[in-house]
Protein backbone atom coordinates (compact mmCIF):
# COMPACT_ATOMS: atom_id res chain seq x y z
CA UNK A 1 0.00 0.00 0.00
CA UNK A 2 1.30 3.64 -1.02
CA UNK A 3 -0.01 7.07 0.28
CA UNK A 4 -2.70 7.11 -1.97
CA UNK A 5 -4.79 5.46 0.23
CA UNK A 6 -3.98 8.02 3.16
CA UNK A 7 -4.23 11.17 0.62
CA UNK A 8 -7.85 9.88 0.09
CA UNK A 9 -8.68 9.69 3.60
CA UNK A 10 -7.12 12.93 3.95
CA UNK A 11 -9.11 14.82 1.32
CA UNK A 12 -12.46 13.49 3.10
CA UNK A 13 -11.83 15.14 5.72
CA UNK A 14 -10.23 18.40 4.79
CA UNK A 15 -11.65 18.86 1.45
CA UNK A 16 -9.04 18.11 -0.78
CA UNK A 17 -5.84 15.89 -1.11
CA UNK A 18 -2.12 16.94 1.19
CA UNK A 19 -0.45 19.80 -0.19
CA UNK A 20 2.71 17.88 1.40
CA UNK A 21 3.60 14.84 2.50
CA UNK A 22 6.30 13.80 4.36
CA UNK A 23 7.22 10.13 5.98
CA UNK A 24 7.84 10.05 9.97
CA UNK A 25 11.08 7.81 11.12
CA UNK A 26 9.90 4.79 12.11
CA UNK A 27 10.76 2.63 15.63
CA UNK A 28 9.88 -0.31 16.79
CA UNK A 29 7.03 -1.41 15.24
CA UNK A 30 6.57 -2.18 11.09
CA UNK A 31 3.95 0.35 10.92
CA UNK A 32 4.62 3.80 8.50
CA UNK A 33 4.14 6.94 9.73
CA UNK A 34 3.33 9.93 7.40
CA UNK A 35 2.65 13.66 8.24
CA UNK A 36 0.20 15.17 5.80
CA UNK A 37 -0.20 18.81 5.53
CA UNK A 38 -2.73 21.34 3.68
CA UNK A 39 -2.04 24.35 1.85
CA UNK A 40 -2.21 26.54 5.01
CA UNK A 41 0.67 23.97 6.97
CA UNK A 42 -1.86 22.25 9.05
CA UNK A 43 -1.46 18.52 9.72
CA UNK A 44 -2.89 15.21 9.96
CA UNK A 45 -1.16 11.80 10.70
CA UNK A 46 -1.69 9.07 8.56
CA UNK A 47 -0.71 5.79 9.33
CA UNK A 48 0.05 2.04 7.05
CA UNK A 49 -0.18 -1.21 8.89
CA UNK A 50 0.43 -4.48 7.88
CA UNK A 51 -1.87 -6.40 10.79
CA UNK A 52 -5.28 -5.20 10.29
CA UNK A 53 -5.97 -6.88 14.07
CA UNK A 54 -3.45 -4.21 15.59
CA UNK A 55 -4.86 -1.53 13.75
CA UNK A 56 -8.51 -2.43 14.23
CA UNK A 57 -7.10 -2.75 18.44
CA UNK A 58 -5.56 0.77 18.02
CA UNK A 59 -8.44 2.26 16.81
CA UNK A 60 -11.55 0.86 19.17
CA UNK A 61 -9.02 1.65 21.87
CA UNK A 62 -8.60 5.14 20.77
CA UNK A 63 -12.32 5.76 20.25
CA UNK A 64 -12.94 3.51 23.61
CA UNK A 65 -10.33 5.99 25.76
CA UNK A 66 -11.31 9.37 24.15
CA UNK A 67 -15.04 8.08 25.92
CA UNK A 68 -13.38 7.94 29.38
CA UNK A 69 -12.49 11.58 29.05
CA UNK A 70 -8.56 9.97 28.50
CA UNK A 71 -6.37 11.74 26.30
CA UNK A 72 -5.37 9.78 23.34
CA UNK A 73 -4.98 10.62 19.67
CA UNK A 74 -8.40 11.09 17.75
CA UNK A 75 -8.84 8.47 14.74
CA UNK A 76 -10.48 10.45 11.94
CA UNK A 77 -10.90 8.36 9.07
CA UNK A 78 -10.26 4.67 8.47
CA UNK A 79 -9.72 3.00 5.45
CA UNK A 80 -12.05 0.08 3.75
CA UNK A 81 -9.49 -2.07 4.09
CA UNK A 82 -8.41 -1.58 7.51
CA UNK A 83 -4.86 -1.19 6.84
CA UNK A 84 -5.03 2.73 6.91
CA UNK A 85 -6.29 5.34 8.99
CA UNK A 86 -5.78 9.37 9.78
CA UNK A 87 -5.36 10.49 13.24
CA UNK A 88 -4.79 13.93 15.26
CA UNK A 89 -1.44 15.28 15.52
CA UNK A 90 -0.43 15.61 18.53
CA UNK A 91 3.48 17.23 17.50
CA UNK A 92 6.60 16.17 18.07
CA UNK A 93 7.46 16.68 21.66
CA UNK A 94 7.44 13.43 23.44
CA UNK A 95 8.01 13.23 27.44
CA UNK A 96 11.25 10.97 26.64
CA UNK A 97 12.65 14.60 25.06
CA UNK A 98 11.18 16.64 27.86
CA UNK A 99 13.18 15.18 30.62
CA UNK A 100 16.27 14.65 28.47
CA UNK A 101 18.33 16.96 31.22
CA UNK A 102 17.06 15.23 34.01
CA UNK A 103 17.84 11.63 32.07
CA UNK A 104 21.30 12.87 30.94
CA UNK A 105 22.22 14.23 35.11
CA UNK A 106 20.06 12.34 37.03
CA UNK A 107 19.10 15.88 38.52
CA UNK A 108 15.44 16.67 37.52
CA UNK A 109 14.18 20.04 36.91
CA UNK A 110 10.95 21.08 38.58
CA UNK A 111 9.12 20.99 35.25
CA UNK A 112 10.30 17.54 34.12
CA UNK A 113 9.06 16.20 37.48
CA UNK A 114 5.61 18.09 37.34
CA UNK A 115 5.86 16.47 33.82
CA UNK A 116 6.19 12.52 35.76
CA UNK A 117 3.85 13.43 38.26
CA UNK A 118 1.00 14.28 36.11
CA UNK A 119 1.70 11.25 33.74
CA UNK A 120 1.54 8.81 36.68
CA UNK A 121 -1.50 10.71 38.21
CA UNK A 122 -3.51 9.84 35.08
CA UNK A 123 -2.21 5.83 34.70
CA UNK A 124 -5.04 4.64 37.13
CA UNK A 125 -7.43 6.17 34.61
CA UNK A 126 -6.33 4.67 32.06
CA UNK A 127 -5.95 0.89 33.55
CA UNK A 128 -9.00 1.19 35.70
CA UNK A 129 -11.57 3.56 33.87
CA UNK A 130 -10.04 2.79 30.47
CA UNK A 131 -10.97 -1.04 31.16
CA UNK A 132 -14.94 -0.36 32.05
CA UNK A 133 -16.80 -1.92 29.55
CA UNK A 134 -13.85 -2.21 27.12
CA UNK A 135 -14.55 -5.05 24.90
CA UNK A 136 -10.91 -6.88 25.90
CA UNK A 137 -11.56 -9.53 22.82
CA UNK A 138 -10.57 -6.71 20.61
CA UNK A 139 -6.58 -6.58 22.27
CA UNK A 140 -4.08 -7.48 20.11
CA UNK A 141 -2.53 -10.11 19.84
CA UNK A 142 -4.23 -11.45 23.43
CA UNK A 143 -7.22 -10.88 25.35
CA UNK A 144 -5.56 -10.88 28.36
CA UNK A 145 -2.33 -11.32 30.45
CA UNK A 146 -2.23 -15.29 31.16
CA UNK A 147 0.65 -17.42 31.92
CA UNK A 148 1.32 -18.61 28.27
CA UNK A 149 1.91 -14.81 27.48
CA UNK A 150 4.42 -14.61 30.48
CA UNK A 151 6.00 -17.51 29.13
CA UNK A 152 6.04 -16.30 25.80
CA UNK A 153 8.45 -13.10 27.18
CA UNK A 154 10.41 -15.49 29.48
CA UNK A 155 11.50 -17.16 26.47
CA UNK A 156 11.96 -13.75 24.10
CA UNK A 157 14.93 -13.11 26.91
CA UNK A 158 16.02 -16.45 27.27
CA UNK A 159 16.90 -17.04 23.14
CA UNK A 160 16.91 -13.49 21.75
CA UNK A 161 19.21 -12.00 24.55
CA UNK A 162 20.70 -14.54 27.06
CA UNK A 163 21.97 -17.19 24.26
CA UNK A 164 23.44 -14.33 22.05
CA UNK A 165 25.26 -13.67 25.18
CA UNK A 166 27.07 -16.98 24.99
CA UNK A 167 26.34 -17.14 28.51
CA UNK A 168 26.35 -21.09 29.86
CA UNK A 169 23.41 -21.96 31.07
CA UNK A 170 21.41 -24.65 32.15
CA UNK A 171 17.93 -24.51 30.26
CA UNK A 172 15.92 -27.26 32.32
CA UNK A 173 16.55 -24.93 35.87
CA UNK A 174 15.95 -21.91 34.44
CA UNK A 175 12.47 -23.08 33.05
CA UNK A 176 11.63 -24.10 36.70
CA UNK A 177 12.14 -20.84 38.07
CA UNK A 178 11.08 -19.15 34.81
CA UNK A 179 7.61 -21.21 35.77
CA UNK A 180 7.83 -19.84 39.65
CA UNK A 181 7.75 -16.49 38.38
CA UNK A 182 5.07 -16.88 36.29
CA UNK A 183 2.73 -18.48 38.97
CA UNK A 184 3.90 -15.64 41.28
CA UNK A 185 2.68 -13.24 38.85
CA UNK A 186 -0.27 -14.88 37.85
CA UNK A 187 -1.56 -14.39 41.53
CA UNK A 188 -1.77 -10.50 40.70
CA UNK A 189 -3.40 -11.10 37.38
CA UNK A 190 -6.99 -11.42 38.90
CA UNK A 191 -8.14 -7.57 37.96
CA UNK A 192 -10.37 -6.58 35.96
CA UNK A 193 -7.81 -3.63 34.71
CA UNK A 194 -6.04 -2.28 31.51
CA UNK A 195 -2.66 -3.32 30.70
CA UNK A 196 -0.96 -1.21 28.69
CA UNK A 197 2.06 -3.31 28.52
CA UNK A 198 4.60 -0.90 27.12
CA UNK A 199 3.54 2.48 29.01
CA UNK A 200 6.87 4.36 29.12
CA UNK A 201 7.89 8.01 28.45
CA UNK A 202 8.42 7.69 24.44
CA UNK A 203 4.60 6.73 24.49
CA UNK A 204 3.49 9.91 25.86
CA UNK A 205 3.60 13.53 24.42
CA UNK A 206 3.14 16.74 25.76
CA UNK A 207 1.12 18.75 24.03
CA UNK A 208 0.11 22.22 25.68
CA UNK A 209 2.12 21.04 28.33
CA UNK A 210 -0.18 17.87 29.20
CA UNK A 211 0.61 14.37 28.88
CA UNK A 212 -0.95 12.27 25.99
CA UNK A 213 -0.58 8.47 25.33
CA UNK A 214 0.06 6.64 21.91
CA UNK A 215 1.49 3.43 21.12
CA UNK A 216 -1.33 1.10 23.60
CA UNK A 217 -2.25 -1.20 20.79
CA UNK A 218 -0.54 -4.21 22.22
CA UNK A 219 -2.59 -3.71 25.78
CA UNK A 220 -5.34 -5.96 27.55
CA UNK A 221 -6.76 -7.33 30.15
CA UNK A 222 -3.87 -7.45 32.88
CA UNK A 223 -2.43 -6.37 36.50
CA UNK A 224 -1.96 -2.69 36.76
CA UNK A 225 1.75 -3.67 38.35
CA UNK A 226 3.43 -4.29 35.18
CA UNK A 227 2.71 -0.93 33.94
CA UNK A 228 4.32 0.70 36.77
CA UNK A 229 7.38 -1.16 36.86
CA UNK A 230 7.24 -0.39 32.81
CA UNK A 231 7.66 3.33 33.10
CA UNK A 232 9.46 3.65 36.15
CA UNK A 233 12.33 1.37 35.06
CA UNK A 234 12.53 2.18 31.79
CA UNK A 235 16.11 1.48 30.58
CA UNK A 236 16.86 4.74 29.40
CA UNK A 237 14.94 6.97 31.61
CA UNK A 238 17.90 7.12 34.30
CA UNK A 239 15.45 7.36 37.51
CA UNK A 240 17.17 7.73 40.63
CA UNK A 241 15.96 6.22 43.30
CA UNK A 242 14.57 8.97 45.67
CA UNK A 243 12.38 10.21 42.02
CA UNK A 244 11.13 6.49 41.97
CA UNK A 245 9.91 6.31 45.39
CA UNK A 246 8.93 9.74 44.67
CA UNK A 247 6.57 9.12 41.77
CA UNK A 248 5.41 5.71 43.16
CA UNK A 249 3.47 7.47 46.05
CA UNK A 250 1.93 9.91 43.37
CA UNK A 251 0.60 6.91 41.30
CA UNK A 252 -0.42 4.62 44.68
CA UNK A 253 -2.33 7.90 46.07
CA UNK A 254 -4.04 8.45 42.56
CA UNK A 255 -4.70 4.78 42.32
CA UNK A 256 -6.77 5.19 45.85
CA UNK A 257 -9.86 6.00 43.82
CA UNK A 258 -10.23 2.77 42.12
CA UNK A 259 -8.10 0.36 44.41
CA UNK A 260 -6.71 0.83 48.11
CA UNK A 261 -3.60 -0.85 48.72
CA UNK A 262 -1.30 -0.54 50.91
CA UNK A 263 2.33 0.24 49.82
CA UNK A 264 3.65 -2.49 51.41
CA UNK A 265 1.96 -4.75 49.43
CA UNK A 266 1.89 -2.84 46.59
CA UNK A 267 6.27 -2.78 46.87
CA UNK A 268 5.56 -6.63 47.43
CA UNK A 269 4.24 -7.54 44.55
CA UNK A 270 5.78 -4.69 41.71
CA UNK A 271 9.14 -6.50 42.68
CA UNK A 272 8.63 -9.98 41.02
CA UNK A 273 6.76 -7.35 38.17
CA UNK A 274 10.05 -5.35 37.28
CA UNK A 275 12.09 -8.03 37.27
CA UNK A 276 10.25 -9.46 34.83
CA UNK A 277 9.17 -6.57 33.10
CA UNK A 278 13.95 -5.97 32.85
CA UNK A 279 14.14 -9.27 30.98
CA UNK A 280 11.02 -9.13 28.73
CA UNK A 281 12.56 -5.39 27.94
CA UNK A 282 16.52 -7.48 27.49
CA UNK A 283 14.34 -9.80 25.20
CA UNK A 284 13.07 -7.28 22.83
CA UNK A 285 16.50 -5.36 23.28
CA UNK A 286 18.38 -8.29 21.53
CA UNK A 287 15.68 -9.11 19.17
CA UNK A 288 15.47 -5.37 17.41
CA UNK A 289 19.35 -4.88 17.96
CA UNK A 290 21.34 -8.03 17.81
CA UNK A 291 19.02 -9.43 15.40
CA UNK A 292 17.62 -6.72 13.11
CA UNK A 293 20.46 -4.01 14.00
CA UNK A 294 18.44 -1.48 15.34
CA UNK A 295 20.73 0.94 16.93
CA UNK A 296 18.43 2.50 19.59
CA UNK A 297 18.00 -0.87 20.63
CA UNK A 298 21.27 -1.68 20.88
CA UNK A 299 21.90 1.82 22.91
CA UNK A 300 19.69 0.57 25.61
CA UNK A 301 20.93 -2.49 26.26
CA UNK A 302 23.66 -0.93 28.74
CA UNK A 303 20.79 1.00 30.33
CA UNK A 304 18.82 -2.44 30.87
CA UNK A 305 21.61 -4.31 32.24
CA UNK A 306 22.70 -1.49 34.90
CA UNK A 307 18.83 -1.89 35.85
CA UNK A 308 19.00 -5.43 36.19
CA UNK A 309 22.38 -4.88 37.96
CA UNK A 310 20.84 -2.68 40.17
CA UNK A 311 17.86 -4.60 41.28
CA UNK A 312 20.20 -8.13 42.28
CA UNK A 313 21.44 -6.00 44.73
CA UNK A 314 18.57 -7.31 46.83
CA UNK A 315 18.70 -11.29 45.71
CA UNK A 316 15.56 -13.19 44.70
CA UNK A 317 16.20 -16.17 46.33
CA UNK A 318 13.17 -17.05 45.65
CA UNK A 319 14.43 -17.76 42.04
CA UNK A 320 17.35 -19.37 42.58
CA UNK A 321 18.92 -20.48 39.64
CA UNK A 322 17.57 -17.31 37.72
CA UNK A 323 19.24 -15.55 40.28
CA UNK A 324 23.05 -16.98 40.24
CA UNK A 325 22.37 -16.63 36.48
CA UNK A 326 21.26 -13.39 36.07
CA UNK A 327 24.33 -12.38 38.63
CA UNK A 328 26.99 -14.21 35.88
CA UNK A 329 24.86 -12.07 33.19
CA UNK A 330 25.51 -8.68 34.15
CA UNK A 331 29.44 -9.53 35.51
CA UNK A 332 30.16 -10.86 32.08
CA UNK A 333 33.11 -8.87 30.21
CA UNK A 334 30.90 -7.61 27.60
CA UNK A 335 28.86 -5.68 30.30
CA UNK A 336 31.45 -4.60 33.13
CA UNK A 337 34.62 -3.21 30.70
CA UNK A 338 32.73 -0.22 30.69
CA UNK A 339 33.00 -0.01 34.64
CA UNK A 340 36.41 0.06 34.78
CA UNK A 341 37.05 3.70 33.69
CA UNK A 342 40.93 2.68 32.48
CA UNK A 343 40.77 3.13 29.27
CA UNK A 344 40.64 6.02 26.62
CA UNK A 345 37.03 6.94 26.45
CA UNK A 346 36.73 8.18 22.32
CA UNK A 347 33.64 10.56 22.46
CA UNK A 348 32.03 10.84 18.75
CA UNK A 349 29.39 13.03 18.07
CA UNK A 350 27.16 14.54 15.17
CA UNK A 351 25.94 17.85 15.32
CA UNK A 352 23.86 21.05 14.00
CA UNK A 353 25.91 23.80 13.38
CA UNK A 354 22.46 26.33 13.91
CA UNK A 355 22.55 24.60 17.42
CA UNK A 356 25.67 25.07 18.34
CA UNK A 357 28.90 23.21 18.60
CA UNK A 358 28.89 20.49 21.39
CA UNK A 359 30.47 21.24 24.98
CA UNK A 360 33.12 18.56 26.04
CA UNK A 361 31.69 17.44 29.46
CA UNK A 362 34.39 15.13 30.40
CA UNK A 363 36.74 18.83 31.03
CA UNK A 364 39.38 17.16 28.97
CA UNK A 365 39.21 20.32 26.40
CA UNK A 366 40.71 18.27 23.75
CA UNK A 367 39.92 16.87 20.24
CA UNK A 368 38.62 17.80 16.87
CA UNK A 369 35.79 19.40 15.46
CA UNK A 370 34.87 18.59 11.38
CA UNK A 371 33.07 20.72 9.27
CA UNK A 372 30.72 18.13 6.73
CA UNK A 373 29.11 21.02 4.67
CA UNK A 374 31.33 21.24 1.83
CA UNK A 375 30.27 18.06 1.19
CA UNK A 376 26.86 17.34 -1.25
CA UNK A 377 23.70 17.41 0.96
CA UNK A 378 21.37 14.39 0.65
CA UNK A 379 19.44 17.00 2.43
CA UNK A 380 18.40 19.06 -0.53
CA UNK A 381 16.27 16.44 -1.95
CA UNK A 382 13.17 16.01 -0.66
CA UNK A 383 13.36 11.84 -1.06
CA UNK A 384 16.22 12.04 1.44
CA UNK A 385 14.59 14.23 3.82
CA UNK A 386 12.61 11.88 6.79
CA UNK A 387 15.99 9.94 6.78
CA UNK A 388 19.70 10.29 8.31
CA UNK A 389 22.81 9.10 7.29
CA UNK A 390 22.13 6.06 9.49
CA UNK A 391 19.73 4.66 6.66
CA UNK A 392 21.05 2.82 3.05
CA UNK A 393 19.19 5.54 0.75
CA UNK A 394 21.09 8.10 2.02
CA UNK A 395 24.29 5.90 2.61
CA UNK A 396 24.14 4.82 -1.20
CA UNK A 397 23.75 9.20 -2.03
CA UNK A 398 26.72 9.70 0.27
CA UNK A 399 29.04 6.98 -1.30
CA UNK A 400 28.52 7.07 -4.76
CA UNK A 401 29.15 10.85 -4.96
CA UNK A 402 32.51 9.56 -3.32
CA UNK A 403 32.93 13.10 -1.71
CA UNK A 404 32.87 11.79 1.90
CA UNK A 405 35.25 8.90 1.61
CA UNK A 406 37.81 11.23 0.82
CA UNK A 407 36.68 13.89 3.50
CA UNK A 408 37.16 10.84 6.23
CA UNK A 409 40.22 9.31 4.60
CA UNK A 410 41.97 12.56 5.55
CA UNK A 411 40.11 12.65 9.17
CA UNK A 412 40.91 9.38 10.18
CA UNK A 413 44.79 10.48 9.32
CA UNK A 414 44.31 13.07 11.57
CA UNK A 415 42.46 10.90 14.48
CA UNK A 416 44.29 7.87 14.24
CA UNK A 417 47.43 9.64 15.18
CA UNK A 418 45.99 11.27 18.29
CA UNK A 419 43.91 8.42 19.70
CA UNK A 420 47.16 6.28 19.35
CA UNK A 421 49.09 9.12 21.11
CA UNK A 422 46.46 9.51 24.25
CA UNK A 423 46.89 5.61 24.41
CA UNK A 424 50.56 6.04 24.70
CA UNK A 425 50.27 8.79 27.27
CA UNK A 426 47.41 7.18 29.33
CA UNK A 427 45.14 9.78 28.43
CA UNK A 428 41.00 9.06 28.95
CA UNK A 429 39.16 11.64 27.39
CA UNK A 430 39.14 12.64 23.71
CA UNK A 431 36.26 14.30 21.88
CA UNK A 432 35.63 14.10 17.80
CA UNK A 433 32.54 16.18 16.41
CA UNK A 434 30.97 16.31 12.86
CA UNK A 435 29.07 19.00 12.05
CA UNK A 436 26.61 19.99 8.91
CA UNK A 437 23.84 22.11 8.28
CA UNK A 438 21.10 20.16 10.15
CA UNK A 439 22.74 17.53 11.99
CA UNK A 440 20.51 14.65 10.47
CA UNK A 441 22.75 13.14 6.96
CA UNK A 442 26.56 13.80 6.56
CA UNK A 443 27.32 14.36 10.13
CA UNK A 444 25.40 11.37 10.84
CA UNK A 445 27.59 9.54 8.45
CA UNK A 446 30.92 10.59 9.36
CA UNK A 447 30.42 10.10 12.86
CA UNK A 448 28.87 6.94 12.84
CA UNK A 449 31.73 5.63 10.27
CA UNK A 450 34.71 7.20 12.61
CA UNK A 451 33.14 5.58 15.50
CA UNK A 452 33.20 2.05 14.03
CA UNK A 453 36.82 2.89 12.27
CA UNK A 454 37.82 3.83 15.80
CA UNK A 455 36.59 0.72 17.34
CA UNK A 456 38.15 -1.91 14.83
CA UNK A 457 41.08 -0.61 15.15
CA UNK A 458 41.74 0.55 18.76
CA UNK A 459 41.67 -0.84 21.89
CA UNK A 460 39.22 1.56 23.58
CA UNK A 461 35.72 2.43 24.11
CA UNK A 462 34.17 4.62 21.70
CA UNK A 463 30.95 6.30 22.83
CA UNK A 464 28.50 7.65 19.71
CA UNK A 465 26.09 10.26 20.42
CA UNK A 466 23.78 11.69 17.12
CA UNK A 467 22.57 14.39 19.12
CA UNK A 468 20.10 15.84 17.12
CA UNK A 469 18.59 12.66 16.26
CA UNK A 470 18.63 11.50 20.43
CA UNK A 471 20.90 8.53 19.33
CA UNK A 472 23.80 7.20 21.81
CA UNK A 473 26.01 4.39 21.44
CA UNK A 474 28.40 2.51 23.40
CA UNK A 475 31.30 0.20 21.56
CA UNK A 476 32.78 -2.07 24.05
CA UNK A 477 36.53 -2.04 24.02
CA UNK A 478 38.45 -4.76 22.28
CA UNK A 479 41.01 -6.91 23.85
Amino acid sequence: MDITTLSKLFAGIKGKIPAKVDEMPSSGSNRRYFRLYDEVGDSLIGVIGTSIEENRAFIYMAEHFAAKGIPVPKVLSVSDDGKAYVQQDLGDILLFNEIEKGRATKSFSAYEKELLIKTLQRLPDIQFAGAENMNFSVCYPTAEFDKRSIMWDLNYFKYCFLKATELDFLEDRLEDDFQALADVLMQSADCNSFMYRDFQSRNVMICNGEPWFIDFQGGRKGPFYYDVASFLWQAKANFPESLRDELLDVYLESLQKYLPIEKETFRYHLRHFVLFRTLQVLGAYGFRGYFEKKPHFMQSVPFAIANLRALLNEPYSEYPYLNEMLHRLVNMKQFTDELSGKKLTVKVMSFAYKKGIPNDTSGNGGGYVFDCRAINNPGKYERYKPFTGLDANVISFLEEDGEVLTFLDHCYALVDASVQRYIDRGFTNLMIAYGCTGGQHRSVYCAQHTAEHIARKFNVKVELVHREQDIEQTFKVTQ
